[in-house]
């Protein structure tokens, strides 16, 4: 990337609309189309071999070197479709449960440059996996068991399954058996001694909901969520049965034994160390808070490793089992959940406390070149007069100086009585939707001093805000859309309002009308040419959930949670339609638009940009709207 300083973005931040700059028009077919992700995201699932560790983070998989336990290094990474939920290592081959996109086979033998060989796509969620003999074993969610064979990895193919009563979550095998942690309907025993056919030979209920299983011996272990541990004897696979449990772990996501040890990753319980010894009175002697939320672990002798969520990959000392130690870890990228995207960078909002810049010079292939720390939860960002302003959820908010804009510098926050979760700036002020405490207003013609100079208290939790003509339009969560008179900054005043059918949770303005995400009320246009009587005068209902909602031109682009990004035509606001949606691999929680992309904060799953369906691209690589492209972002 060329380098990126305050002069060379000054001509296309304050002149560009002057320039003339020259554009480019393309056929908007098959829009809007992914161009390219920066996939990275929290850590789930692990698998080691030898002194090497395959994670996923978001929708890639690490491959990571632990040969110093203390500092584990990345060595590569490949993209893949969907999140990474498990993944299970058989030679130079790394077999990945992708959720929606199945069973992804990852050639691994060159650490450095892991490529993607063969894949199968099985019919629900793939979330767990384990290989044995040339197989592969799915758990598949709401279809029970896949048996694929891995014989020729660039070829993988099902070649039988069972379709087991509840919810495959996690699968084990030993010898000629298959143990599915089944969710509501316990431990499910499978015969695969044919693979071609396997067939159910016995079942355990469990008390809670089975999500993880291992075997060693005669024993299957199953962490069980709130229910915690529990031991089955699998002595005799047609009669499994419950012979020891362990109490008090309110959230086992998944067990590893090696030796007389077992390691239970217990989500925000973090890691607990279990004696099976004697398996009929398992004992937990040890804890460690891993930081985050242990999601998945496996285990080698004395050591322990990690899938711990926002907190990433980290290698637990079990040599005294009684006392486990956090030896080393590889952070994770966290969530997405805020994005601003201006001047060929993303701003990216990331929980649990984080701004990251990502280049989107090559939108095929954009990159991490920045970061800073944030307060807490980032909700929501905009940028303006060479500053970005951060709603941090419980700190209210946040302000970087971006005079380097590769490394932005935390210079001023102002905390808020709420928990800040919408940000614009028009002018000399900004408008922080504070949650349960409204609509604040904020000086900030000094960046580094920013000073409150009014609020008003909306009746619902304020999530997100739009500013036109002396109005701010407030998106109220269960109390709609709230206008707020903001004429006089100073002495805001509720005029108008309409309630919405679910919770208003973001706002964007086309003419005079506000366009009000409903998350799963839709989007709703409101008539706001009369601001003290708003009225609303159609919907768009078709959505998962709609989060966010920015606006260019007569284009309106949805942040739709687990079903990515909409498209709508608004140019008659009266009858939105449909221009076309595009599934994204995490959950769409935020979204902006810059230089012809939209720019798709999502979640666990990084960010994702596609082309904005309007057919023009500007050839310099930066936004043609003026000083103004730093501002008008909506959150």
């Amino acid at each position: 990337m060329n380098a990126i300083t305050r002069s060379t973005l000054i001509p296309a931040l304050l002149f560009g609309s002057l320039l003339g700059l020259s554009t480019t028009t393309v056929e908007a077919q098959g829009c809007p189309e992914l161009l390219g992700r920066w996939p990275y995201g929290p850590a789930r699932g692990v698998a080691v071999s030898g002194t090497t560790a395959y994670v996923g983070s978001g929708a890639a998989l690490l491959v990571v070197d632990l040969s110093n336990p203390s500092s584990p290094q990345l060595l590569g990474d490949v993209v893949l479709p969907e999140v990474v939920w498990a993944v299970a290592v058989a030679g130079n081959h790394a077999c990945v449960a992708n959720n929606e996109a199945g069973l992804r086979v990852v050639d691994v033998s060159v650490p450095s440059a892991p490529v993607e060989v063969g894949f199968v796509d099985t019919p629900y969620q793939a979330v767990d996996v384990a290989v044995s003999g040339g197989y592969a074993y799915v758990a598949d969610g709401g279809t029970g068991l896949r048996v694929i064979s891995i014989a020729n990895p660039a070829a993988p193919a099902e070649v039988g399954f069972v379709d087991t009563p509840g919810w495959a979550i996690g699968v084990a095998v030993a010898g000629s058996y298959a143990y599915v942690a089944d969710g509501g309907t316990g431990l499910r025993v499978i015969s695969i001694a044919n693979p071609a056919a396997p067939a159910e030979v016995g079942f355990v209920d469990t008390p809670g909901w089975a999500i993880g299983v291992a075997v060693a011996g005669s024993h299957a272990y199953i962490a069980d969520d709130s229910a915690g541990l529990r031991v089955i004897s699998v002595a005799n696979p047609a009669a499994p049965t419950e012979v020891g449990s362990v109490a008090g772990l309110t959230s086992a996501r998944e067990v590893a034994v090696s030796g007389s040890t077992a390691s239970v990753a217990n989500g925000y319980g973090g890691l607990r160390v279990v004696d099976v010894s004697n398996p009929s009175a398992p004992a937990e002697i040890g804890f460690l808070a891993t930081g985050s939320q242990a999601l998945s672990v496996t285990a080698t002798p004395g050591r322990a490793y990690v899938a711990d969520d926002a907190g990433g990959l980290v290698v637990v000392d079990l040599g005294v089992p009684a006392a486990p130690a956090a030896l080393g870890s590889l952070p994770s990228a966290g969530y997405s959940q805020a994005v601003a995207a201006a001047a060929g960078l993303a701003y990216v909002g990331v929980a649990p406390a984080a701004l990251r810049v990502v280049d989107l010079g090559d939108p095929s292939a954009p990159q991490e070149v920045g970061s800073a720390g944030a307060l807490n939860h980032p909700q929501a960002i905009v940028v303006s007069a060479w500053h970005a302003f951060a709603a941090v959820l419980g700190s209210g908010l946040q302000v970087y100086d971006l005079s380097d804009p590769l490394a932005p510098s935390p210079v001023a926050q102002l905390d808020t009585p709420g928990q800040a979760r919408g940000v614009t700036v028009a002018g000399s002020y900004l408008y922080l939707a504070d949650g349960t405490s409204g609509l604040r207003v904020v000086d900030v013609s000094v960046p580094s001093s920013p000073t409150g100079v009014g609020a008003v208290d909306t009746p619902g939790a304020a999530y997100a805000v739009a500013v036109a003509g002396g109005y701010a339009y407030v998106a109220d969560d269960s109390q709609g859309l709230r206008v707020v008179d903001v004429s006089n900054p100073t002495a805001p005043v509720e005029v108008g309002s309409v309630d919405t059918p679910d919770s208003a949770a973001g706002v964007a303005l086309v003419g005079l009308y506000a366009l009000v995400a409903d998350r799963y009320g839709g989007v709703r246009v409101v008539d706001v040419s009369v601001p003290t009587a708003p009225q609303e005068v159609a919907s768009f209902t078709n959505v998962l959930s709609a989060e966010r909602i920015a606006v260019v031109e007569h284009w309106a682009y949805v942040a739709n949670g687990g079903g990515g990004l909409l498209v709508l035509d608004v140019s008659d606001p009266a009858a939105p339609t449909l221009v076309g949606s595009r599934d994204t691999a995490g959950t769409a929680r935020s979204l902006s638009l810059a230089n012809g992309t939209v720019v798709v904060a999502d979640s666990e799953a990084g960010i994702s940009l596609f082309d904005d369906c309007r057919g023009v691209t500007f050839e310099d690589g930066f936004e043609a709207l003026g000083a103004s492209a730093w501002s008008v972002v909506q959150p």
